[in-house]
C-alpha cells in the first residue's frame, strides 16, 4: 500500500525534472521531425497526426508518472531550528 501511495504522490526531485523536460523537448522536436517528413513523403495529414499523437502519448507514459529513474538525488534540507524563548 505504501508504494502506491508514493506513486501516485508524484514527487519527483530538481534533477529528475530537468531529466523529464529535456527528454520531453527532444522527443517532441524529434517525433514533429519525423511525423512530418512520413506524412509529406506518404501525402498524408492523418499519417502525420496519427504518428505525432501517438508519439505524444508514448511521452506522456514516460514522463507523468513518478518513475524512480527521476527521484535519484533527493534534496537534502536543513535541521529546523527552534525559535529562541522569551522571557
Amino acid at each position: 500500500m505504501s508504494f502506491l501511495q508514493e506513486f501516485t504522490e508524484g514527487k519527483i526531485d530538481f534533477v529528475g525534472q530537468q531529466q523529464v523536460d529535456q527528454i520531453s523537448r527532444i522527443w517532441l522536436i524529434g517525433s514533429t521531425v519525423i511525423s512530418f517528413i512520413v506524412g509529406f513523403a506518404l501525402q498524408s495529414l492523418q499519417i502525420t497526426f496519427g504518428i505525432f499523437g501517438a508519439s505524444t502519448v508514448l511521452l506522456a507514459l514516460l514522463v507523468v508518472p513518478p518513475w524512480p529513474m527521476f527521484n535519484r538525488h533527493p534534496t537534502k534540507w536543513l535541521p529546523v531550528l527552534s525559535a529562541p524563548k522569551k522571557d
